[in-house]
C-alpha cells in the first residue's frame, strides 16, 4: 500500500454544521506496512469543552485554552500530511472536521478519504460489530493509549488499517494492495467483495 496519513480528530460535537469544532487532532504516517511519523496536538478554537465531551475524552476547556490555535495547528497538520490519502475510522465524522476546519484557514482537501470502518465491514463481516474498539479486540491489535485521544485511536486505526490489508493480501493472494482498491471496496457490498478485488485488484495477484 502507498503511503497514507491515518488521521483522528477529537471535537466539542458530532457536526461543524451545528457549530462543532475540533480539540485535537493525530496524523499518523503509514509506509511500507510501518507507522513512519505521527503528528499530535490539542488546539484552541476559541470555544468551551461540554461536560459530556470531558467525561468521554478527558479533555478539558482549560486543556485547549492552553493549547496552540485551531489556525495554527490545522496548517501545522495539513503541512505534515501533505497530499497523502487520509484514513480514518468511520471517516465521514473525521472528513466533516478536516474539511471545516481547513476551510477555516483558506485550504481545501485534494485527496480522498479512505473509511478503515467501512473497510472492514467489507473485509470482516462476521465481527460482532465494526467499532475501532470491538475491532482491536477481535484482530488481538495493540491497544496504544485511551480510546477517545486522537493519538492513541489513529495509532489503532492504522494497525487496523494495516490488518486489512494484509487480510486482503491472504484471502486473494495479492502482492500488494493499493489505496485504489481500498477506496473501491468501501463502496462495494461484502457480497461482491471478490468481484471488486478481481477488477480494481488486477496486476497485483501471485
Amino acid at each position: 500500500m502507498e503511503a497514507v496519513a491515518v488521521i483522528d480528530f477529537e471535537t466539542t460535537g458530532m457536526s461543524p454544521g451545528y457549530g462543532a469544532r475540533a480539540t485535537e487532532i493525530a496524523a499518523i504516517i503509514v509506509r511500507d506496512g510501518q507507522i513512519i511519523d505521527r503528528y499530535q496536538s490539542l488546539m484552541n478554537a476559541g470555544v468551551s469543552v461540554p461536560w459530556f465531551i470531558t467525561q468521554l475524552t478527558g479533555i478539558t476547556t482549560a486543556m485547549v485554552r492552553q493549547a496552540p490555535s485551531a489556525r495554527q495547528v490545522m496548517g501545522e497538520v495539513a503541512d505534515f500530511v501533505g497530499d497523502y490519502p487520509l484514513v480514518a475510522h468511520n471517516a465521514s465524522f473525521d472528513k466533516k472536521f478536516w474539511d471545516a476546519e481547513l476551510a477555516g484557514i483558506g485550504h481545501a482537501r485534494q485527496q480522498d478519504f479512505i473509511c478503515s470502518m467501512l473497510l472492514a465491514r467489507r473485509i470482516l463481516p462476521q465481527a460482532p460489530n465494526h467499532k475501532l474498539g470491538t475491532l482491536v479486540d477481535y484482530a488481538k491489535l495493540p491497544v496504544t493509549g485511551r480510546y477517545h485521544r486522537a493519538e492513541a485511536d489513529a495509532e489503532m486505526t492504522a494497525h487496523l488499517t494495516l490488518y486489512l490489508e494484509r487480510e486482503l493480501r491472504r484471502r486473494f493472494g495479492l502482492d500488494a494492495v493499493s489505496c485504489q482498491l481500498l477506496t473501491q471496496i468501501q463502496k462495494t457490498p461484502a457480497s461482491r467483495l471478490g468481484d471488486c478485488v478481481g477488477r480494481y485488484g488486477s496486476g497485483t495477484t501471485k
